[in-house]
């Protein structure tokens, strides 16, 4: 059967996303009321679990927005089938635009540079901030160079949502070649943006380490975080029509390859990382990685390493698991939590050398989950799960042959 001849009623999300929505709201609410709480009587806990939680989220939102991109550059219905989905996670872009405003009203808390230089006890360090906040760190930096990424990621968003919805109007016209024109630029504006996003925004919270590859770190990792949560969310749609009818094992599979391969692409980055610090062993470097191996984060780094890389990996060489959903999303699951525990270990040890998770780390972080959650299952009951003026469209919609 051909979209074009569905009722659009047939194509929308099932009731579920709605009550989905009320729920996530309200626990959104409930811990966002805890979270303030935290504010006024932890804030330095509450800002170093606040920019957990957002990196986290961010990372879902921007890695939905890159997959998509990637499907229209390449086509396929394993793409085609959750192409609404990555679209409505996409869309929370203007929410993460008005959750970061906290951010810079808390540069000193969180960030060494945006303190008074007479407050460094540290003298290297201290001569050492009087150059770089001359040339690069400073609060006016902070901010310009953080509108432009917003700004830029907006804009991304809003073109390819604005065609999108464009397909959906009876004779609408097929928008591939203008979605292929907007993809190809939009994924190096996104490498670029998102790199020196990880830069300013974490990577300067130890402004005396550098690392040519930590941007690239933040970048697969949100990519992970945006296909497992796709996963997930396929798999709560597909008890319901429309979805239990277009996902066919061969699209789980897909995305399962697709999971594997950010998961091999991640664990490279970060050997990469260690292995060329470990070789030059200069204090400068080292000086990261000594933190996150003793007082306790060396056991959260041993974590990682068999929960985020070798546990995965062995079990997504499965065949036959990659294209069962029902086993493929308990993988994404922990995947999605591990994605939480690694920004965890890149970011409390800068402010603890022992092995520290506040309670602002988790309520504010669930918190935000909750109003993250609330505002993706709102888009995604907004606009068909499937477009009807697809080019791909027949690929979801018709059996597949042998």
């Amino acid at each position: 059967m051909s979209a074009t001849h569905m009722n659009p009623a047939d194509l929308m999300a099932p009731p579920v996303t709605r009550k989905i929505e009320q729920r996530a709201l309200v626990v959104g609410l409930v811990f966002g009321v805890i979270s303030v709480a935290l504010a006024f009587f932890r804030p330095g806990e509450f800002f170093r679990g606040y920019l957990l939680a957002y990196m986290d989220w961010l990372g879902v939102t921007l890695g939905s927005m890159v997959i998509l991109m990637i499907r229209h550059l390449t086509g396929g219905g394993w793409g085609t089938v959750i192409r609404r989905v990555l679209g409505a996670a996409m869309r929370c872009i203007p929410l993460m635009t008005l959750l970061f405003l906290p951010i810079p009203f808390a540069l000193p808390r969180l960030y060494v540079w945006a303190r008074p230089l007479d407050t460094v006890g540290d003298a290297h360090l201290r001569e050492h901030l009087q150059d770089i906040t001359k040339s690069y760190l400073s609060l006016h930096g902070f901010v310009v160079r953080a509108a432009i990424y917003l700004a830029i990621w907006n804009l991304l968003s809003f073109l390819l949502t604005k065609w999108s919805r464009e397909q959906d109007l009876p004779g609408g016209r097929d928008n591939s070649a203008r979605f292929k024109a907007v993809s190809g630029p939009g994924l190096i504006l996104y490498a670029f943006t998102v790199s020196f996003a990880a830069i300013d925004w974490v990577m300067s919270i130890d402004p005396s380490w550098v690392s040519t590859i930590y941007g690239l770190l933040i970048l697969i990792g949100q990519l992970l975080s945006a296909m497992c949560f796709a996963v997930v969310v396929e798999r709560i749609l597909v008890k319901y029509k429309p979805m239990s009818d277009w996902l066919r094992p061969d699209f789980v599979h897909d995305h399962g390859k697709w999971m594997l391969t950010f998961i091999m692409v991640w664990a490279y980055f970060s050997f990469s990382q260690w292995l060329i610090i470990w070789a030059g062993n200069l204090p400068e470097e080292i000086s990261w990685y000594m933190r996150r191996l003793h007082g306790g984060w060396g056991s959260i780094g041993l974590f990682l390493v068999l929960f985020h890389f070798a546990v995965p990996f062995v079990i997504l060489l499965s065949r036959s698991f990659k294209r069962n959903i029902g086993r493929l999303v308990w993988v994404a699951v922990g995947l999605l939590f591990m994605r939480w525990v690694d920004l965890l270990w890149i970011i409390e040890p800068n402010y603890s050398t022992t092995l520290t998770v506040t309670w602002s780390d988790v309520v504010v972080s669930i918190a935000m989950c909750g109003i993250w959650m609330w505002f993706f299952f709102r888009n995604l009951a907004s606009m068909p799960l499937l477009s009807v003026n697809d080019a791909d469209a027949k690929d979801v919609l018709e059996p597949a042959h042998g």
